[in-house]
């Protein structure tokens, strides 16, 4: 599955050039890593954001939003945010913004 490179430059701008950025071609779409962590990243046109237990539970009340479930179990602290969630530059901002503080509390790898 190929995912939405213009989301990809959008987040990509968000992210900026932080240390320890890179990015790695995973779940058949692209992941942004921080300091070897999993932060965000996408398939197809959603963005996977990694928010940690608590936060990701949270989220889940928020629109367009629904458990990471790629494998079939959802994983716990992760969810999809639709498309439709992304349009707004803000709303991308905050999801962004959400991910890089879970990772930035994450040992370095």
């Amino acid at each position: 599955m190929a995912f939405d490179p213009y989301l990809a430059d959008r987040i990509r701008q968000r992210l900026g050039k932080r240390p320890g950025l890179t990015e790695k071609e995973m779940f058949g779409g692209l992941g942004f890593m921080l300091h070897g962590n999993m932060c965000c990243g996408i398939i197809g046109d959603e963005m996977i954001a990694r928010l940690g237990p608590e936060g990701g539970e949270a989220a889940l009340r928020d629109p367009h939003t629904r458990p990471f479930d790629f494998t079939g179990r959802p994983m716990r602290g992760w969810i999809f945010v639709e498309a439709a969630g992304l349009d707004d530059d803000a709303a991308l901002d905050r999801w962004v913004a959400r991910s890089v503080e879970f990772a930035s509390s994450l040992p370095r790898k």
